[in-house]
């Protein structure tokens, strides 16, 4: 069934679970889908902003808005001391101003990237430079950071205040909570934190993040969206109480959340296991008929994830047929030249383009930001 993005968010809202998981391609709506769920939770009023109080919010919320917190002066006149301005906000406010987190915020932020890269927090916490220790211990003051790393600081700077929120809320006497102003909090969202991470980082995000939501007691719900099949899988093995969907957009600007079960849910893993066995095999040019079996087996499992009854159905659609014949034949034996070990260089070129079409057109393992 066809919805507006409202309607999926009152669907949302309608859950009793702890955790609802949603994955979604690139483009598909997720940041809108945050901001659609905080105007069900929270309807927006005159100053409702990330400037107002943390005492008035019943949702926080983590998107590419609030990396839209954070902008460059990249100090133009001179290019010598880029620094990372933090727009005046409720969330850096309490997290730097009142509690004093800016160390547990660069833990946490070396942890995702590298212990040499050092942030500097500006002593009114209005900015934060960045610093980086070479080999020979000398340290590169001033340095503009990637996009990436720029995502990872960031999502720190949310990440401590999650670890507050959690602490306070998991206090169950109100009266013996040290603060009040998150005692209308009902939700948390959380869209994609993983931008630019590597694979090894992007586990240990999500287990920690796991961990992190475990550990709350409260009747604080959780939303996360992903485009990161390795990030959802991970979760998804995680949690215990929660809620798996698939969220996806169609041409007319309307939107469906299906849920998935079973499965379904375990398999993102296997993919990118696939996507990587193919992919090596082009690159080395060792592409074999076997691959073919692969190739095909990776086709009939993301069918079944989107719900297409027939896995051809995700072929190019001007040559279904032909190309359908040729996974077939060869990852069946079925020809008369079975015998044939190597696939012909034509039969070789097939391979990749089919993985770069499944990979262009329904490509949910791709890491690329969202």
């Amino acid at each position: 069934m066809r919805k507006t993005l409202a309607e999926i968010a009152q669907q949302l809202n309608g859950t009793d679970k702890k955790v609802q998981l949603i994955y979604a391609f690139n483009g598909t709506g997720k940041t809108r889908l945050s901001r659609a769920f905080k105007q069900e939770i929270d309807p927006k009023q005159a100053g409702d902003d990330a400037s107002s109080e943390l005492a008035d919010k019943k949702i926080i919320y983590y998107s590419a808005f609030t990396e839209d917190l954070f902008y460059w002066d990249n100090d133009l006149g001179q290019d010598a001391e880029p620094k990372l301005e933090i727009q005046p906000n409720a969330f850096t406010k309490w997290v730097l101003e009142e509690q004093g987190q800016d160390q547990s915020i660069i833990t946490t932020f070396q942890r995702y990237t590298s212990d040499k890269l050092t942030p500097h927090f500006s002593a009114d916490f209005s900015s934060v430079s960045f610093s980086f220790e070479r080999g020979n211990q000398q340290s590169e003051p001033h340095i503009k950071i990637s996009k990436g790393e720029e995502s990872n600081f960031i999502w720190s700077v949310f990440n401590a205040l999650l670890e507050q929120v959690i602490a306070e809320l998991n206090i169950p006497e109100v009266a013996d909570r040290s603060t009040d102003v998150f005692n209308k909090l009902t939700h948390v969202f959380v869209d994609d934190p993983v931008s630019s991470l590597d694979e090894n980082h992007l586990i240990e995000l999500a287990v920690n993040l796991a961990a992190l939501i475990k550990s709350s007691q409260s009747d604080l719900k959780f939303i996360i969206t992903t485009h990161s099949p390795l990030f959802y899988n991970v979760l998804f093995n995680e949690f215990s109480n929660k809620a798996c969907y698939m969220l996806e957009r169609f041409d007319d600007g309307s939107f469906s959340l299906t849920e998935k079960s079973g499965d379904s849910n375990k398999s993102f893993s296997y993919h990118l296991h696939l996507v990587q066995t193919i992919e090596q095999a082009i690159a080395d040019s060792k592409v074999e008929r076997y691959h073919f079996t692969l190739l095909r087996n990776l086709y009939e499992k993301t069918a079944s994830f989107l719900g297409y009854p027939k896995w051809s159905e995700l072929l190019p659609d001007d040559k279904q047929l032909y190309y359908s014949r040729i996974i077939n034949f060869t990852s069946h034996s079925t020809l008369s030249n079975e015998a044939v070990a190597e696939p012909t260089p034509q039969e070789r070129v097939t391979v990749q383009l089919l993985l770069d079409h499944l990979k262009n057109s329904h490509g949910f393992w791709q890491q690329q930001g969202a």
